[in-house]
C-alpha cells in the first residue's frame, strides 16, 4: 500500500520519489508502464498535485521516467550499465608509482574555476558552513585564549567523548581514552601503517582502491597487492584467502564500509567474516572508515574493530567527508597499537588544531551534525542518480557505470581503448577536473576508467561539464 509519512523528516516529494522507485525496483512497475496521473497519485497518497509533479520531474531528471506529450509519465527502459569485478588472480606484490599523475590531478583540482569532478568531497554537496561558523563563534567567545593554543597530543577530551558516543550508536562501545585525534584521515592512515609495517612489507589493498592509500604505500617503500573487489559487495573473501595462501601479507588496508571509487557498501556480517579470516592468520587490518556515515539506505554499519578478538584492527575515520574538509580533523581507534600510534603522532605533528576540535565537539553535542547528515544524504543520492542519468544519455555506447550505495563518486568504464590520462588532460584544458583510473591501481589496471565526484551542488554547469566530457570520450574512441 502506498503511504506518505507527513510527520517524517524527509521532504514529501522525496517520499513520493522513493515510493515510485520502490515500485520500479520490485517489478511492480516495468519499463514502458505508465505512472499514475498527477491527480490520481495525489489523491491516493494524500499530497498536493504540485508535490507529485515535483517528484515526477526529479525522476525524469534522474532518467528513471520519461514524459510523453499528451500521454503522461512512463517508466524509462534503462541501459544495462552495471560494472563487473576485476579478476586479480595474476596479481603479485609490486612497487607503487603513482605520485606523478596524482600531483597533476591535485594541481588541476585547485585551478580557479575548474568543475571539481576530481575530488571526493561529499559534504560540499550541501555545506554546513553557516552552522559551523555560528558554532565556532560561540566556542571562540567562551574559550578565548585557550582556543589559540595547542591541543593535547591525543586530542581534545570533549571531542573524543562525542566520537565514542557516535561509535556507541553504531553498536560498539569504545573508551574515549582509546581514541587518538589526527590531522585528517590521511594522517590517521599514515600513523597506523607506520605503526604496524616496515619498508618491503606486502600491503593488500582493494582493486580498485583509494589512490591516497597507494601514494602512502609508495612513500613508505612498501609493496601493494591487489585483491578482487565486487562492485556491489566489497572485498571477495575467497580471493583474499587465496592471496594469503600465495603471499606473505603483513597488513590489509580496506575501505571496509564504502569503497572509494566503487561506492560499494558491505554489511556487518561481511566485515565480521573479514576480521575472523585475517585474525586467524594474525594479519593486521587498517580500516578506512571515512564514509561509514554516508551509506544511502541509512543502515547502521559497525566498525570492523568491533569484531576483533585479538586487537589487530585499527579503524581510521575523519570529519573531512561529513562536515568540514578544511578543518583537517580525523581520528584513530588503534586497537593493540595505541602506544605506537600515539608516539608517532607526537613525533609527526604534536597535535591537531584545538579550535577545530572544540568546534566539532559542540557541533556534535548540539545535534547540528546529525541534522546536517540527514539533509546531506538525500542530496548525495539524488546527485548520484542525476549524474548516472546524464552519463547514460551522453556517453558513447558501451560505457559502464557503478551504482554507488554511499559516498560521493561514480566509477566509469569507458568503451574501447580510451585512455583515461588522455581524457584527464583534455578535460582539464576545458576547465573540468577528474580522477584518471590509473591512480587507483598499483598495476595500472584501470587505464580505461575515470572517477567522477558528485559531491558538489548540482547545477546546469554540472550537466554541461558531463556533456563536454562525453564529447571528449567520443573523440578519443
Amino acid at each position: 500500500m502506498l503511504a506518505i509519512d507527513k510527520t517524517g523528516q524527509d521532504y514529501l516529494y522525496q517520499q513520493v520519489i522513493d515510493l515510485i522507485l520502490e515500485l520500479i525496483e520490485s517489478g511492480t512497475l516495468l519499463p514502458g508502464d505508465r505512472l499514475p496521473s498527477l491527480r490520481k497519485l495525489s489523491a491516493r497518497v494524500g499530497v498536493s498535485v504540485p508535490t507529485v509533479k515535483q517528484a515526477y520531474l526529479e525522476l525524469e531528471r534522474q532518467g528513471r521516467v520519461e514524459a510523453r506529450p499528451q500521454s503522461g509519465y512512463f517508466v524509462h527502459a534503462r541501459k544495462q550499465i552495471r560494472l563487473t569485478g576485476a579478476n586479480c588472480e595474476s596479481c603479485i606484490p609490486q612497487t607503487v608509482e603513482c605520485r606523478s599523475i596524482v600531483e597533476r590531478m591535485y594541481d588541476g583540482i585547485h585551478q580557479t574555476g575548474v568543475v571539481p569532478f576530481g575530488i571526493a568531497n561529499p559534504c560540499m554537496a550541501r555545506p554546513a558552513a553557516k552552522a559551523l561558523h555560528r558554532t565556532m563563534k560561540r566556542v571562540m567567545s567562551r574559550a578565548e585564549d585557550r582556543s589559540l593554543g595547542y591541543a593535547p597530543t591525543q586530542g581534545e577530551p570533549s571531542l573524543r567523548r562525542h566520537i565514542a558516543l557516535r561509535i556507541l550508536d553504531r553498536g560498539f562501545q569504545m573508551d574515549p581514552d582509546d581514541i587518538i585525534i589526527t590531522s585528517g584521515g590521511q594522517e590517521a592512515l599514515s600513523l597506523c601503517l607506520q605503526a604496524v609495517a616496515k619498508p618491503g612489507d606486502v600491503i593488500a589493498v582493494e582493486s580498485p582502491t583509494y589512490h591516497g592509500l597507494l601514494e602512502l604505500i609508495e612513500s613508505l617503500g612498501m609493496l601493494a597487492l591487489e585483491i578482487e573487489t565486487c562492485p556491489t559487495g566489497g572485498v571477495v573473501l575467497a580471493s583474499l584467502n587465496q592471496a594469503i595462501e600465495d603471499h606473505d601479507i603483513k597488513v590489509c588496508m580496506f575501505s571496509s564500509v564504502v569503497n572509494n571509487p566503487l561506492g560499494s557498501a558491505t554489511n556487518n556480517s561481511h566485515r565480521k567474516a573479514l576480521v575472523e579470516l585475517l585474525e586467524s592468520r594474525d594479519i593486521v587490518l587498517i580500516e578506512d572508515d571515512v564514509y561509514g556515515e554516508l551509506v544511502f539506505d541509512g543502515q547502521v554499519n559497525t566498525p570492523a574493530q568491533s569484531f576483533s578478538k585479538k586487537g589487530l584492527v585499527l579503524t581510521c575515520s575523519s570529519f573531512s567527508k561529513t562536515a568540514a574538509p578544511g578543518y583537517r580533523i580525523g581520528w584513530v581507534l588503534p586497537g593493540n597499537f595505541k602506544q605506537k600510534v600515539h608516539r608517532l603522532k607526537r613525533c609527526m605533528s604534536c597535535s591537531s588544531g584545538l579550535l577545530q576540535q572544540l568546534t566539532l565537539a559542540e557541533f556534535l553535542a548540539s545535534g547540528d551534525y546529525d541534522r546536517h547528515l540527514r539533509a546531506l544524504l538525500p542530496v548525495l543520492r539524488c546527485n548520484a542518480q542525476r549524474m548516472a542519468a546524464v552519463i547514460e544519455r551522453e556517453f558513447p555506447e558501451g560505457t559502464l557505470c557503478s551504482e554507488p550505495q554511499g559516498g560521493s563518486v561514480l566509477w566509469i568504464q569507458m568503451p574501447g581503448t580510451v585512455d583515461s590520462e588522455l581524457v584527464f588532460s583534455k578535460a582539464l584544458c576545458k576547465g573540468i577536473s577528474l580522477a584518471p583510473g590509473s591512480v587507483f591501481s598499483p598495476g595500472d589496471r584501470y587505464r580505461h576508467f575515470i572517477r567522477l565526484s558528485y559531491g558538489h551542488p548540482w547545477s546546469d554547469k554540472t550537466e554541461a561539464a558531463i556533456s563536454s566530457l562525453a564529447f571528449i570520450v567520443k573523440e578519443a574512441l
